[in-house]
């Protein structure tokens, strides 16, 4: 099938920094790109990219939390297949979007898995794991960002491996990269000779926000001159802001929020080690655009992560949930700084040569190009799960 005539609708949970780059990617690549949100959740405050046309449904107003909010959103969705006929749907998370096509039928579905969907809710309970496997055996083809999601793939379905695509949801080289920050943070907070740990993840409980805060307290009373930057926002907000408060290590922690996309390699240029107390992590973007600005990075240990980061070789690997052992890794971590230094270029070369969007995406487009092919011949009727009489 011709590429610059394929028509995609993209369903995903809001829209994102990711979500955006796919989209962008998708209508570079010559593909009409409808979009679909299941929620009306803005985390990127960017326009959406020209030539992406947005579907506007009842997942806009209506929240998703009872049984009726699900059923509403399927009926919407089948019309909205019916009028659109796309040659190809991709979406997820697997248990949510990509859940609601395949309960339609229609095909082809190329499910969408955002890493802890099928990391962590996948094996939840019964009911996760039965939404699971029934999603991932009614989908023509999978995309993980990582081995360890592409194993759960193969646990869940019979796909092949030509049906599975597996690549880091890289970045763009040419605006992470190490460079002096723009920024005058450090004179500003006075924080010119300081050494800085940033976090970028979001305040949810998965990325275990309060385990970071308790860990930099402990470290704060071993190295007094340590300082944090603690990036993003989320649903637990409140009781970070509150813990911090409580630790008394308010003057030492900077919170300015979710920072825009623009400014990002600006603060991560002005810090000397990236730190992530996440659960869970398929490959992380955080991470990779971390590293390649250069820092040495301290991370649970894993899935994603142990794809990326090799302990004493390139930053340190803690147990998930461990604060103690987290602020011993911190400890370790700045108590050498010739040893970040070292470190510093082996993240950027490892970024240089795995990460590079550029070069990954491709993997994508083959993918959906085949199984768009694969389904050529099938008309509307059987596009949703109906066999013509």
């Amino acid at each position: 099938m011709d590429r610059f005539r394929l028509n995609l609708l993209y369903f995903s949970r809001g829209y994102t920094t990711h979500d955006r780059r796919f989209l962008q990617s998708f209508v570079e690549a010559g593909y009409h790109v409808s979009y679909l949100r299941l929620l009306d959740e803005r985390l990127d405050l960017r326009d959406l990219p020209k030539g992406v046309t947005l579907i506007n449904w009842v997942g806009d107003f209506r929240p998703y939390k009872t049984p009726s909010d699900f059923i509403v959103r399927y009926i919407a969705l089948r019309q909205i297949l019916l009028e659109v006929s796309p040659h190809v749907v991709l979406a997820g998370p697997v248990q949510t979007c990509a859940f609601l096509v395949a309960l339609t039928g229609y095909k082809p579905l190329v499910t969408m898995s955002w890493g802890s969907d099928l990391l962590v809710e996948a094996n939840r309970n019964l009911w996760t794991r039965a939404v699971t496997r029934y999603t991932l055996y009614r989908s023509q083809g999978a995309l993980g960002d990582c081995q360890a999601v592409r194993n759960k793939i193969h646990n869940f379905s019979p796909l092949l491996d030509d049906r599975i695509a597996t690549f880091p949801w890289g970045i763009s080289l040419r605006h992470f990269s190490s460079r002096p920050s723009a920024l005058s943070l450090r004179r500003d907070l006075g924080w010119i000779d300081n050494p800085i740990l940033i976090s970028t993840r979001s305040w949810e409980p998965i990325y275990a926000i309060d385990i970071l805060v308790r860990a930099f307290a402990l470290v704060h009373k071993r190295r007094p001159e340590a300082r944090l930057l603690l990036l993003g926002d989320g649903s637990q907000s409140t009781i970070i802001q509150g813990l911090i408060s409580e630790l008394d290590i308010t003057e030492i922690v900077y919170t300015p929020g979710r920072i825009s996309y623009e400014l990002l390699p600006d603060y991560f240029c002005l810090a000397n080690i990236y730190v992530s107390s996440a659960l869970s992590d398929g490959t992380s973007v955080s991470l990779l655009e971390a590293m390649a600005c250069g820092l040495p990075a301290v991370l649970t240990n894993g899935y994603g992560n142990l794809e990326w980061v090799e302990s004493g070789r390139n930053g340190w690997l803690v147990a998930p949930g461990d604060t103690i052992s987290l602020a011993d890794a911190l400890d370790s971590a700045l108590a050498d700084p010739a040893r970040l230094v070292n470190m510093k270029q082996a993240n950027i070369e490892l970024v240089r040569v795995r990460a590079d969007w550029n070069k990954n995406f491709p993997q994508l487009l083959q993918l959906l190009d085949r199984v768009a092919k694969s389904a050529s011949n099938l008309n509307r009727d059987t596009q949703m799960g109906r066999e013509k009489p």
